[in-house]
Formats: C-alpha cells, sequence, structure tokens
C-alpha cells in the first residue's frame, strides 16, 4: 500500500513537470531555432529592454528612431538573424508559434515588418547622425583655432626665432628660456603691474619670476593646438566619408517602402525618413565645405613651417604633433629654470656677476670671455648664428627651413 502510493506520487509529479526522456530533455520543452548559446545572449538583451515587442515593431514600421533610441537598435542589431535561421522562423507555422523560445518569438515579430532590419540600420544612422555631425564640426573647428594659435602667437615665434638662432640646437633651450623670461619680465615690470623688489638685483629676479610665468603659460595658450595633435586625420575622413555613404543607405530603404504600396504605415515611414533626408543633406554639405576650409589651413600653416606641405600629405597633422612635443620640452625645462631661480634666491643675492653665472645652466659649459676670438671658440655649437659677423649666406637661409629643422629636433 505505501509502494503504491509512492508511486502514485512520483506520476503525478512527471505529468506536472513534463515527461523526460533518455537525454534528460523535457517534450513540452520550448522550440529552438537558433543555437543555444544565441537564443541565451538574445533573451537577455530582451530583459534589458523597455519596450515590448509590438512597441518596437510598429516603430520600426513608423520609423521613429527617436523612440527606440541608439542603445536598443544596437541591440536590435546584435539579434539579427542568419539567411538560414530567418526562413526557418518565416516558415513557423502560425498554429505553432506558442512553443517558440523567448528570442525565436521575438525575432519572429520583428521579421513579420517588412525589411527589419535594413530599417534597423536606416533608423540607427539617424539616432547616431546628429551626435556623429557635432563631433566633426568640433574637430574641424579645433584644427582652424590650431592653426590660428601657430600662426598668431607672438611668443611661440619669439621663442622659436630664439631657437634658431643657436642653428635650431634645442639643446640650449635653458638658455634661451632664461634670456626670453628675462626680456616678457622686464616689460611687465617696466609697466609698473608687479611690486618692485628695490635694486638691480631684485629688479633681475623678479623680472625672471614674472617672465617664466609667462613662457610657461604657452601650453595654454597653444591649447587647441595640443587638441589637434590628438586627432587621426584618416579617422576624420573615413567618418565624413561615411555620413555621406549612410544617405544612400536611407534612400535605398525609401525606395523599398514605397514599393509595399499606400499603407499608412508606409506613409508614416516615407514622410519620418523624408525629413530626416533633407536636413541630412544639407548638414552634410556643409560638413565637407569645413573640412575643406580646416585642411587647407593645416597646408597653409605646414607650408608656413616646413616650407613644403606635400612632404606631410601622408601625416597633414604632424606639425602638431611637433609642436605638442616641443611644448612638452619647454615646460620642462620651464621647470628647470624655476628651480634653479628659487636655489638662487634662496642663497641670497650676491654681485650681479654672481647671478650671471647662476643663471647658466652648467651642462652649456659656457665659458666667459674677454674677445670675440674666446667667445667664437668657447660658445656651444651653433649659438655662431647670434654673432653679428656671422656669413650673410647664413642669416639670409629660408626661414621656413630653419623652423622645420628646429620644430623636428624637439621630438
Amino acid at each position: 500500500m505505501i509502494e503504491t502510493l509512492f508511486v502514485s506520487n512520483s506520476t503525478r509529479r512527471m505529468s506536472k513537470a513534463g515527461f523526460k526522456g533518455a537525454n534528460g530533455t523535457s517534450c513540452n520543452q520550448e522550440n529552438k531555432v537558433l543555437d543555444e548559446k544565441k537564443s541565451q545572449n538574445i533573451a537577455i538583451m530582451l530583459r534589458a529592454l523597455d519596450a515590448t515587442k509590438e512597441e518596437v515593431c510598429k516603430a520600426l514600421l513608423d520609423g521613429q528612431a527617436e523612440s527606440l533610441g541608439t542603445e536598443l537598435l544596437e541591440m536590435l542589431l546584435k539579434m539579427a538573424p542568419t539567411r538560414e535561421e530567418e526562413l526557418k522562423l518565416r516558415e513557423y507555422r502560425e498554429d505553432a508559434l506558442a512553443k517558440l523560445g523567448t528570442a525565436e518569438s521575438f525575432l519572429k515579430a520583428v521579421l513579420g515588418v517588412p525589411f527589419a532590419f535594413k530599417r534597423v540600420e536606416a533608423m540607427l544612422y539617424i539616432a547616431n547622425f546628429d551626435s556623429e555631425v557635432d563631433y566633426l564640426k568640433t574637430a574641424f573647428k579645433t584644427l582652424e583655432a590650431a592653426c590660428e594659435e601657430l600662426r598668431g602667437s607672438r611668443l611661440f615665434h619669439k621663442i622659436l626665432d630664439a631657437v634658431l638662432k643657436t642653428d635650431g640646437k634645442t639643446t640650449l633651450l635653458h638658455f634661451v628660456i632664461e634670456e626670453i623670461t628675462k626680456s616678457e619680465g622686464a616689460n611687465i615690470v617696466a609697466t609698473g603691474q608687479t611690486d618692485s623688489q628695490g635694486g638691480v638685483i631684485a629688479d633681475d629676479f623678479q623680472c625672471k619670476k614674472v617672465g617664466l610665468k609667462i613662457v610657461a603659460s604657452l601650453g595654454g595658450e597653444l591649447s587647441n593646438v595640443k587638441k589637434a595633435a590628438g586627432m587621426d586625420s584618416d579617422s576624420l575622413a573615413s567618418c565624413v566619408s561615411k555620413l555621406s555613404a549612410g544617405v544612400s543607405k536611407i534612400s535605398e530603404v525609401v525606395q523599398l517602402n514605397q514599393q509595399l504600396g499606400p499603407d499608412d504605415s508606409c506613409k508614416r515611414f516615407r514622410a519620418s525618413i523624408g525629413e530626416f533626408l533633407q536636413k541630412a543633406e544639407a548638414e552634410i554639405t556643409a560638413v565637407q565645405a569645413q573640412e575643406g576650409l580646416a585642411l587647407s589651413l593645416v597646408r597653409e600653416t605646414t607650408e608656413f613651417f616646413h616650407g613644403n606641405s606635400a612632404k606631410e600629405e601622408g601625416h597633414p597633422l604632424r606639425i602638431f604633433m611637433v609642436v605638442r612635443d616641443f611644448l612638452t620640452v619647454l615646460d620642462r625645462v620651464c621647470k628647470d629654470v624655476s628651480r634653479l631661480n628659487e636655489r638662487t634666491a634662496t642663497v641670497g643675492f650676491g654681485t650681479s656677476r654672481q647671478m650671471e653665472n647662476a643663471a647658466v645652466p652648467p651642462r652649456f659649459n659656457a665659458v666667459q670671455s674677454t674677445s670675440s676670438e674666446e667667445e667664437s671658440s668657447t660658445v656651444p655649437q651653433g649659438l655662431t648664428q647670434c654673432n653679428p659677423v656671422a656669413p650673410r649666406r647664413r642669416v639670409r637661409r629660408r626661414r621656413h627651413d630653419a623652423r622645420r629643422l628646429c620644430l623636428e629636433s624637439a621630438c
């Protein structure tokens, strides 16, 4: 009797759960068209969706990209079935739909929308369009601003010209910066914009301190140059090309939609996409024009500093990378000079002779001399450009060639 009771209960439990065969699978298990891993991934994505399959299908029919959003549209593209999976889902009988799994049931509903995943691609393009256009416009404005900064920075040209007088030897940059900081600081102190500390030596120290702040601020003055240095010209060109190509894909979807007839959903889709196309074509034309202007300014700037922009056609933005590296070296030198000035200040003010000796870093091995012959023999290599008796052919050499050598040596 007890045995009969247990057998009966066991039979009832099996009938509720469904009979399991030898392989452990249930007879009433949902039918799977997709492979197990893909089906699970889609099921996970569906749980993250904040929309029902009916809402998704309606948005696809009407072409309402904003109602779905970029994230949801990207998920839908990841769910796209293979050609074989699509055929199996389309052939599935209506009376057997209840047996489909969650992922298969969702895809079956989406495939009921004509050329559904072509619509998804088109609507994803629309959803991303404004952000892509804003990115490109900002990038090209940055390039334009970077060119203006390089061509119009008085301080940058002053430092560059000073280095040129040392034959482009950036190893003498410490000496150049010390001289420029004194010059820049003297101009500020002379106008009474800083408090006088009294005495010739105190004024000299104040000039260096104020001038060093001005020179150290050059990196901030050329902020767009540093931004431009991080850009990739190939990536920008590719973005513009994809933006233009995307319009043709949308036009293709519109043509497919027109073949479906005068259905209300077709009219809504055509109206929604048609309005976007008019806006997109105007925006793309404006972006392409801005691209041409920005690249033209870059070529002119490269020509100014390098003398031959054709050599940089493969790397049109290299000029900004070179200047960025130069600014990095300049920043390090400013910190070195600042530490040197602080050490001088802690020792106390001595004679002007002692201050001059301390101002020149020992690394240059500069030797004080009393005659032009001694100066010519002991000055660091490259400083002969500063000598007024230097050959005229060196003074008259092309400025852009010198700029190129100077900037490249900073790298």
